[in-house]
């Protein structure tokens, strides 16, 4: 027995990947709605908010984050969204997934961590 999805479920997943990637909230979000898992990864354990987060969308990353997504799942490199989004200088997605209630100490190097490392302290709160 063929243990590799079919065709169309890879072409919905990679469509999806792709949505996160350019902010298409609209898309995405019909697509999760149908069934799309909302935690779906890509072969590096990145997440659809992962994608979203670190190419600053903050739009899918607040979408995402209201059907379920988990805001602090790490990637395969032990990676959170919220790491990512600090990393790029994503200023509006950082706010959404801490509002979404995204942990700054959660993976490696931590979103705290992160923004200590490039002297961008005033995207974590000290109390957050």
């Amino acid at each position: 027995m063929d243990d590799q999805p079919p065709d169309q479920l890879l072409d919905v997943a990679h469509a999806c990947f792709d949505f996160a990637r350019q902010g298409d909230a609209i898309r995405l979000s019909a697509y999760v709605a149908r069934g799309v898992p909302v935690d779906l990864t890509d072969a590096q354990g990145n997440t659809l908010i992962m994608l979203a987060a670190y190419h600053g969308h903050a739009e899918t990353v607040r979408a995402l984050a209201a059907s379920g997504a988990d805001v602090d799942r790490l990637n395969d490199r032990g990676q959170s969204p919220l790491a990512g989004a600090v990393f790029k200088g994503e200023d509006d997605v950082v706010r959404v997934l801490l509002a979404a209630g995204a942990d700054p100490d959660q993976g490696t190097p931590s979103p705290r961590a992160t923004a200590a490392m490039f002297g961008r302290e005033d995207l974590i709160p000290a109390d957050g």
